[in-house]
């Protein structure tokens, strides 16, 4: 039975205390200090070509690595580009492009359809003449994720055959009405929960026990709440194992596929971990 009281506490209480746990000061348009723990010191930029959304890149973009793209939905769908700005460093950081519901700073709601305006628009990018993206994206390589309400919208555009994978982090569908998104999930899909106290907990355990036969999916519950480690440097424990999921989906590094597949994955032996694996090779 779904936890439909999610909704509710989503549109109310979720957007003062993420708004406030996560907004940063910037000026809108102006790169931001390089940062993150990976090979690339990373940034985050915005353009007039996708005016309501906020880019996090290598401050130089690699010379012969393409990077594989990446489409980040908002918690409580807040058009805040910078509301989850640790992670989405961090993840840049590694190699990746990596694109954000909302301008920096933005406010008002998003929706769905702004992700796929972001894969859209970085696969026009990486060949349009002039463009500092061209010939320099992986566009067969996308991942599509979301936090919280950011999640929901990701199940509404992860039919799209372009999707690698799919990622929701603290979130899962809020009625049974909802469940015919969930047959049309075609990519491997990972879910990262807080635990028990995370009040999205139920929802996504109930969309675990619906996804479709054979779709290879995994799940990873750490004991943070619905908050998660987003606010902590590099976005903490989530950082660390977002990375490793994203190249191994997006990469295919072999590496950081130990830390999700089999009896003794990595994730698997933590202490801090409690995770379950579905049709993962």
């Amino acid at each position: 039975m779904r936890v439909r009281s999610l909704a509710r506490r989503v549109s109310t209480g979720l957007v003062g205390l993420l708004a406030a746990a996560f907004l940063l000061p910037v000026t809108s348009g102006t790169a931001v200090a390089a940062t993150g723990t990976g090979p690339y010191p990373a940034e985050y930029v915005t353009t007039i070509r996708l005016r309501d959304h906020t880019i996090y890149r290598p401050v130089t973009l690699p010379g012969s690595e393409r990077l594989p793209i990446v489409v980040w939905g908002n918690g409580a769908c807040l058009a805040d580009g910078t509301m989850f700005e640790n992670i989405l460093t961090e993840f840049a950081s590694h190699g990746f492009l990596v694109i954000a519901n909302g301008r920096p700073g933005g406010f008002g709601r998003t929706d769905a359809a702004m992700l796929t305006e972001a894969i859209d628009w970085a696969v026009a990018e990486n060949t349009r003449l002039f463009s500092p993206y061209r010939g320099k994206l992986d566009t067969d390589k996308i991942a599509v994720m979301g936090q919280s309400c950011g999640g929901l919208e990701t199940y509404e555009v992860a039919d799209d055959p372009r999707i690698t994978t799919t990622v929701l982090w603290n979130s899962g569908l809020l009625s049974d009405r909802d469940n015919h998104l969930l047959t049309r999930l075609h990519a491997p899909i990972a879910y990262f929960t807080g635990g028990p106290t995370d009040i999205a907990y139920a929802n996504a355990v109930d969309d675990w026990g619906r996804l479709p036969a054979g779709l290879p999916a995994f799940m990873g519950h750490l004991d943070v709440g619905h908050y998660g480690t987003f606010g902590e440097p590099n976005g903490g424990e989530y950082g660390r194992v977002g990375v490793q999921w994203l190249k191994w989906q997006l990469k295919g590094d072999q590496n950081a596929r130990r830390q999700f597949v089999g009896a003794d994955c990595g994730l698997c032996v933590s202490p801090d971990w409690d995770v379950e694996q579905k049709n993962l090779g």
